[in-house]
């Protein structure tokens, strides 16, 4: 008899464990920044978040530095269910819906409260597509301004004229043609080694993928011009969300809100302490001639017009909303 309730025992225990399997879910989220990256960083914590929060039903793995799929990849991957949930950055994919790219235009929205008001007139536009898409937005945070790389100094745009531009989007490939010089597209993966073999001479980043590729090691001097602040968006593929149960999805939820206010807030802070840290190391940061910005400003005009001509009525009822 005793025997008998032991098996009976150890079953209900197999079965019981055999639920608890089934009821675990697990999520592949690919990124493409050092798990060093204050964005990487981010999403470990929010991982950290829905896994505590769900009580261990959700289990999301993320995968930095492009170890899953390349940047480019990432959208595609999430979209197809490939990866249940991905960073992008959203300016990289203007070409598809310039709606992508509304925060990668120069001098449109310069500082962490214009980028806000640009997020928010953004949105809407923004969790409308990503649903035709199969896909919802989970939160975003934004990359520092951004300033200007170079071997050698810059004084105004004709200084930049047939280098070697680093460019990782639509819009900063167009900045090299305005300015006259040589995009090559290079992710931020690849950046230290284009810079090591002459790949690339200047660039237009944050100070944050300064320090990640360490770019004081090849280039000397950085220019705070400020230019935009573009936003990584964290997208999940809606069916993926939507077969979770009501609990998960909520903890899923208020993990992403958090993340987005922590994400903003640790922004500026990286910001300040990324700059601090290239000139630590021998770069020379300035602010840019007022040559220089005005020639930038032109070029940021030029590219609110065309920006403006492919967006067409969706464009205009965002920036006015922008402008308000």
């Amino acid at each position: 008899m005793k025997r008998r309730v032991f098996q009976l025992s150890l079953a209900a225990a197999a079965l019981a464990f055999g639920s608890a399997a089934v009821a675990q879910t697990k999520w592949d989220l690919p990124a493409a920044y050092p798990a060093t990256n204050f964005h990487s960083v981010n999403l470990a914590t929010f991982a950290a978040d829905v896994d505590k929060a769900s009580g261990g039903k959700l289990k999301i793995t993320v995968h930095p530095g492009a170890s899953l799929f390349k940047a480019p990849e990432i959208k595609r991957a999430v979209q197809g269910g490939q990866a249940q949930a991905g960073e992008i950055l959203m300016a990289a994919y203007q070409n598809e819906w310039q709606m992508f790219g509304a925060d990668g235009l120069p001098f449109l929205a310069t500082s962490y409260d214009d980028s806000m008001k640009l997020y928010k007139a953004q949105k809407p536009i923004l969790e409308k597509k990503l649903a035709e898409q199969g896909m919802a937005l989970l939160y975003t945070v934004p990359w520092p301004p951004q300033g200007i790389y170079s071997k050698k100094p810059v004084n105004s745009a004709a200084d930049l004229k047939g280098s070697k531009w680093r460019a990782y989007s639509p819009s900063t490939s167009r900045i090299a043609e305005l300015v006259g010089a040589q995009p090559v597209t290079v992710q931020a993966a690849e950046l230290s080694q284009a810079l090591a073999t002459g790949v690339v001479e200047a660039n237009m980043t944050s100070g944050a993928t300064g320090v990640d590729s360490k770019l004081y090691e090849h280039l000397k001097f950085y220019y705070d011009v400020q230019a935009w602040l573009p936003k990584n968006a964290v997208i999940v593929n809606k069916k993926a969300f939507d077969a979770l149960d009501k609990l998960t999805q909520d903890a899923v939820l208020k993990a992403a809100a958090d993340a987005e206010t922590r994400g903003w807030t640790e922004s500026r802070k990286v910001n300040t302490d990324t700059l601090n840290t290239l000139k630590a190391n021998g770069m020379t940061i300035a602010p840019p001639s007022a040559q220089l910005k005005a020639d930038l400003q032109k070029v940021g005009e030029t590219m609110v017009k065309e920006w403006l001509e492919k967006a067409g009525p969706e464009g205009k009822t965002m920036l006015d909303a922008f402008q308000k």
